[in-house]
């Protein structure tokens, strides 16, 4: 059994100095990734610095309506807030799609935020996988894919991120707030993750000893509604095969504000930039949500199993934001 040294932070400051950029160590949440991946030996630390004591497990309103979510605080809490259900509902309900009750229990925004890919080879240590070991090379490209990245692979990982929250958050322009040995900075969600690359080691453009402090969610134009929407092989506790965010704002017949973000189709949330440039300024309708979805899944290369993807992610986009149309 490896030995492991384990640290309850005090402070935000504590476990950043605790932690010190070792690549040894690891933050400890909710656990219910890396612990997960401790028991295969796909992460072995030799220090953990849990950080769920830290005063970080609020969610607070400021007065521009901006919303603040402690990164230590529990998925079924945050799903269950009354500002983020009356605020931001699509968050709610991307949190309420994702695993169980009893994991929505332990697991934690920042967590959330930081969780790796489900992709089998990366978890199998019998298996070559750049992410694990870089350079390895990459086993889904020619074995079982069909679950794999449509958009923004690369020869050397066609993995995904399995987050369901940073869909969400992706979509409303949400911003990490971090803390580490260099001090506070902050990321937008949309840029948090990265794509693989040639490193695709690297999930996240986070830093060495960073620590997720905090997500602030933004407020939304007034009158602008918004909605998660997730397919997947069965009905609970399953990671998505595609999955959609939306905002859209009509008003006086016109798109006023529209947001779009895919889950379960590349490395990291894809936010669809170029389907909202074609909504905004028209007017709603099957036909131009159609053609915008269309535009941004062009981008798309299916892999040898995984072409389903494609069409499924157009329907599944289409069918949200036409829900998300005033009728009168």
């Amino acid at each position: 059994m490896k030995p492991v040294s384990y640290l309850r932070a005090r402070s935000v400051q504590e476990a950043a100095a605790a932690h010190g950029g070792r690549a040894e160590a690891r933050y400890l949440g909710g656990g219910t990734n890396l612990v997960d991946l401790m028991k295969l030996g796909v992460e072995r630390p030799e220090v953990l610095i849990d950080v769920t004591r830290l005063p970080l497990d609020t969610v607070e309103e400021r007065p521009d309506g901006t919303v603040v979510v402690g990164a230590t605080v529990r998925n079924s809490d945050l799903a269950a807030h009354p500002l983020i259900r009356e605020r931001h509902p699509l968050l709610s309900q991307a949190v309420l799609s994702g695993a169980s009750g009893q994991l929505r229990n332990m697991a934690t925004t920042g967590g959330n935020l930081l969780q790796r890919t489900r992709c089998a080879y990366f978890q199998d240590l019998s298996k070559p996988c750049n992410k694990r070991v870089p350079g390895s090379g990459c086993a889904a490209i020619d074995g079982v894919h069909h679950d794999h990245a449509v958009l923004g692979h690369s020869p050397h990982c066609v993995a995904t991120n399995p987050s369901d929250l940073s869909v969400a958050l992706a979509a409303l322009d949400a911003v990490v707030e971090l803390a580490g040995p260099g001090g506070h900075r902050s990321v937008p969600v949309a840029e948090f993750h990265r794509l693989p690359g040639e490193r695709p080691e690297l999930d996240t453009v986070i830093r060495p000893g960073e620590l997720i402090t905090a997500v602030v969610l933004p407020p939304l134009p007034s009158g602008a509604l918004s909605r998660y929407r997730k397919a997947r092989e069965r009905a609970s506790y399953a990671f998505a095969l595609a999955s959609v965010a939306a905002v859209l704002h009509v008003e006086d017949g016109e798109i006023r504000h529209a947001a779009l973000a895919f889950g379960g189709l590349a490395h990291r949330p894809w936010r669809a930039r170029r389907a909202e440039a074609a909504l905004l300024g028209a007017r709603p309708g099957p036909d131009v949500f159609a053609r915008a979805v269309e535009a941004e899944l062009e981008a798309a290369r299916p892999l040898r199993d995984n072409a389903y993807k494609v069409p499924l992610a157009r329907d599944l986009a289409t069918q949200v934001l036409a829900s998300l149309t005033p009728t009168a």
